[in-house]
């Protein structure tokens, strides 16, 4: 494949955002996207806005108008590399700069997936100062070897197949654990369940509850574990590891299916950190992780920032986890500890929920164990085509897939 040389400036209008002015709180509503890199994660294609201008704040901000399919960068410490399209006009803060691809030249898919392979040389270019910044001037002068449009787009086709497929399944597991909440909520906070019109109700120190229903401290009736982090000095406690452990960031994921590290054998047996079984509940205890939730998929250990609530007969896992999610507020105001709060074993332990009868629970599996192992699936699809899309990207990029011979219309590729 023939490249040519190229700065990014040449293939489009480079953008720096701005934030609008604190004292004017009339820019902020909910007519155009605010992007920030809290809004980006590192393997989505689109962002999640949490902020909106106003029509006030977009006149304000009018000159850094971002159309949409622009292609938007994080520029500034551990954020650099976070990465998006946006799918409407949008504005981002001054933390990001973005590219207005030229699409008479270029495929703005290509300038972004050519971005991502980049991010490595771009960090290096953002130097190594405690808080490293990619400026405008540096970030429009980044090198690249473009090829001609059609070959753009025949590898955007490629690369965009594995991406749409990922983003279909995660609507699929949002929808799916949105559905799984609903059905715990109807059955288990509205007493909805099948049956209940034969059922009393009666007082307990959480309320009305069905009678023969009871209300126990988590500890009662679940096993607790602390995790734990085995002393890096011990080289036989990490070299050549074959026991997952994961640290508290992992539980920002909607489930563990993966591990952050490996551990030995020896590491198990000799340190505090302890293996939790599948389907065992999650809970970041500090830190900016506090209160995050999830629900483990592999068998792992983990650190002492990260508190696992199981039950030993399995009965009970999918119950406790929709339980914890559902009261991590009540939980997390028992936290302690300033400005670092933090909440501990012990306080997991005494935290009061009530207890559902097992004809009652069973019927709730029935239902909702299916719905659990399908978010698993899709989880794990989700992972073997990002692995496979990602082998693929720096090769098609690099030229050492050569597609120019592929047979493909033109056509039925991207505008």
């Amino acid at each position: 494949m023939n490249f040519s040389k190229l700065k990014l400036q040449d293939v489009g209008k480079i953008v720096t955002g701005k934030t609008p002015s604190s004292k004017k709180p009339e820019y902020f509503g909910n007519s155009y996207p605010f992007i920030t890199p809290s809004d980006l994660e590192f393997d989505n294609r689109y962002p999640y806005i949490e902020r909106f201008l106003s029509e006030e704040g977009y006149i304000d901000q009018k000159n850094n108008l971002l159309p949409t399919d622009s292609i938007c960068f994080t520029c500034i410490g551990a954020t650099i590399g976070k990465m998006c399209l946006t799918n409407g006009l949008s504005f981002t803060n001054q933390q990001i700069n973005s590219v207005i691809v030229n699409n008479q030249n270029h495929d703005y898919r290509y300038i972004y997936y050519l971005l991502k392979t980049k991010i490595n040389y771009i960090k290096i270019l953002a130097g190594g100062a405690a808080t490293p910044i990619v400026n405008k001037s540096t970030f429009s002068n980044i090198q690249l070897d473009i090829p001609n449009k059609y070959i753009q787009k025949i590898i955007t086709s490629i690369l965009s197949t594995y991406d749409n497929l990922i983003e279909n399944n995660t609507r699929r597991i949002q929808i799916l654990e949105e559905m799984a909440q609903r059905i715990y909520k109807e059955w288990f906070v509205d007493f909805k369940y099948p049956g209940h019109e034969n059922d009393k109700s009666v007082d307990s120190e959480l309320g009305m509850i069905p009678e023969g229903w009871a209300v126990i401290e988590i500890s009662e009736k679940f096993k607790t574990v602390l995790g734990g982090t085995p002393s890096r000095k011990n080289e036989n406690y990490w070299i050549n590891g074959t026991v997952p452990w994961i640290n508290s960031s992992m539980v920002n994921e909607l489930r563990v299916i993966d591990h952050s590290e490996l551990i030995t054998e020896e590491a198990l047996k000799k340190s505090s950190t302890k293996l939790m079984p599948i389907r065992t509940t999650v809970l970041a205890i500090t830190g900016a992780t506090l209160g995050q939730v999830s629900l483990l998929e592999e068998e792992v250990c983990a650190n002492q920032s990260v508190v696992g609530v199981y039950d030993e007969n399995k009965t009970f896992n999918e119950f406790i986890y929709l339980t914890l999610t559902h009261i991590i507020k009540r939980i997390i105001n028992r936290a302690g500890g300033g400005a670092q709060q933090h909440i501990n074993k012990e306080i997991v332990n005494s935290v009061k929920i009530f207890c559902p009868m097992h004809n009652v629970v069973g019927s709730f599996n029935k239902i909702i164990i299916p719905i659990f192992d399908e978010i698993k699936n899709m989880l794990l699809k989700n992972q073997n085509l990002r692995q496979t899309r990602d082998l693929l990207l720096p090769k098609l990029i690099s030229g050492k897939i050569d597609v120019s011979d592929l047979d493909i219309d033109t056509s039925i590729l991207y505008d």
